[in-house]
């Protein structure tokens, strides 16, 4: 057997191309003395270099992209420091209030004058969601300041219940039906009311339908002396003492009904305030 030849011996020194050792220095860099080594059909090679390849950034291939279970990791992460952060800031969740029994009212606090208070704060809050007009004097024509209805339904399905009076018109237990209260609780599929005999009371959203009275005219919980007239004629009677509008509800003012359908309300207060309702027929049986 022959011994190694230069054609297949792989360590073999290589010859530079025209027996010439590349010298590069800082003055002239290998990118450019390439380029411009390589650009023959072009009578200046410098400015092609200097205009389309000096200071610019050129992907020599596609980036390597992040792996899934990479990604999967960093949402765990990211969770679980949002969890230590909301547990840092003290922030009671659902499982914690419902364990700590936050929403258990004792039946001294089972009050319906109790939250007539929240109740007056509520038609404050509607009043300057709906954008309502104060009331009109006597003799007025009152269809001017009438609210639009047909823009109030996009409003009142992101507005917040607590507080307000609802009524159960329609409901699979019939035993609900009429029942009437202070909402002072909504869950994702009930709702928590105190009725006027200070009971308190669950009702389920799911197959019931509930009215919902909403004031026709702006509330203001401190009538001033210019609406006494109107507000004597369109009201009644008005609250001279402060401390009697707070006794004053939604029911004892002119007010517009809507319905509501629990079917389509299973959802948090917070969740319907961020959620975006499409508009759709629905069949309730």
């Amino acid at each position: 057997m022959s011994g190694p030849s230069i054609y297949n011996d792989v360590y073999t020194e290589l010859r530079p191309a025209n027996f010439e050792r590349i010298k590069l220095t800082s003055t002239t860099p290998f990118t450019p003395t390439y380029v411009k080594s390589n650009v023959t059909r072009t009578s200046d090679p410098a400015q092609i270099y200097a205009s389309r390849v000096q200071g610019r950034q050129i992907l020599l291939e596609n980036p390597a992209r992040e792996s899934k279970s990479k990604k999967k990791k960093e949402e765990k992460k990211a969770k679980r420091l949002a969890e230590k952060a909301k547990r840092d800031a003290a922030v009671m969740g659902r499982r914690d209030a419902r364990r700590a029994e936050i929403w258990r009212l004792s039946p001294a606090e089972t009050k319906f004058q109790l939250f007539l208070p929240l109740h007056t704060l509520w038609l404050g809050y509607m009043s300057e969601l709906l954008s309502l007009s104060p009331p009109t004097p006597l003799g007025a024509d009152a269809s001017d300041v009438m609210p639009n209805v047909a823009g109030l339904h996009a409003k009142l399905v992101k507005a917040d219940f607590h507080g307000a009076i609802i009524t159960v018109r329609q409901s699979k237990n019939p035993c609900l039906v009429n029942l009437s209260g202070i909402v002072v609780h909504e869950t994702e599929n009930a709702l928590k009311v105190v009725t006027r005999k200070d009971q308190l009371k669950l009702i389920p959203k799911q197959n019931s339908i509930f009215a919902l009275p909403i004031p026709l005219f702006l509330f203001d919980s401190q009538p001033t002396s210019a609406l006494c007239t109107s507000l004597t004629g369109v009201f009644g009677s008005p609250p001279a003492d402060p401390a009697e509008s707070t006794s004053v509800t939604v029911l004892d003012l002119p007010y517009m009904e809507f319905e509501l359908y629990g079917n389509q309300f299973c959802f948090r207060a917070a969740e319907r305030a961020s959620r975006k309702f499409k508009h759709k027929e629905t069949i309730e049986l």
